[in-house]
């Protein structure tokens, strides 16, 4: 496609670079930002610009946060004694949205792939470990993982990894739709998925 200025050619060319945005939706996005007051725009770089500078990764669960510690770590009315295992902060956001689940999170930050390149010690498991040997008020993790063969596999490196404390290890219910990820399970689904999980 040509563009009549390389402004907004390079713009277009940056916002397409974002998750599920083509051409034709960055071509749109950029015009309605020129459109918008200057202050609009600025508004928004800033903002994404904070996020990069000030953004943390909290010391307890890896979860995103503000602070050194997330609000959900640090909240007492959560129920400590269960941790619920996923492999990013999406998934937290999604079954934090069911209101079914009231315990804590910890992130791995991604899934053992081979293919990739990741194994166990490029994820969070050395870190969830410790969380477990150090703290006798744990007394179940829930796996909540994608139905892959990469979530599969990681879940069955956590179970053996686990067997040796006195934790109940279980995962959700397999509610959610094998090869669909988290983020992108309806509400009710997976809301039902933490209400019925199983034991591993």
């Amino acid at each position: 496609m040509a563009y009549s200025s390389k402004l907004i050619e390079q713009a277009i060319i940056e916002v397409a670079k974002l998750p599920g945005i083509g051409k034709k939706s960055a071509l749109r996005i950029v015009l309605h930002l020129l459109k918008q007051d200057p202050m609009e725009t600025t508004l928004i770089a800033g903002a994404l610009q904070e996020l990069r500078d000030n953004i943390k990764y909290c010391a307890v669960c890896f979860n995103i946060s503000d602070e050194d510690t997330c609000t959900i770590c640090q909240s007492h009315k959560r129920n400590a004694s269960i941790i619920c295992v996923v492999e990013d902060m999406r998934d937290v956001m999604a079954i934090e949205n069911t209101e079914q689940f009231f315990g804590k999170y910890h992130v791995l930050g991604g899934v053992i792939s081979p293919i990739d390149g990741i194994g166990p010690e490029e994820l969070n498991v050395g870190a969830l470990i410790k969380r477990i040997e150090g703290n006798n008020e744990i007394k179940e993790v829930i796996v909540a993982l994608p139905s892959t063969m990469e979530g599969d596999t990681t879940a069955f490196y956590l179970t053996k990894k686990l067997q040796p404390f006195k934790v109940k290890v279980t995962a959700i219910a397999r509610g959610v739709p094998v090869g669909s990820e988290l983020e992108y399970t309806d509400e009710v689904t997976l809301g039902r998925s933490i209400m019925n999980r199983t034991q591993l």
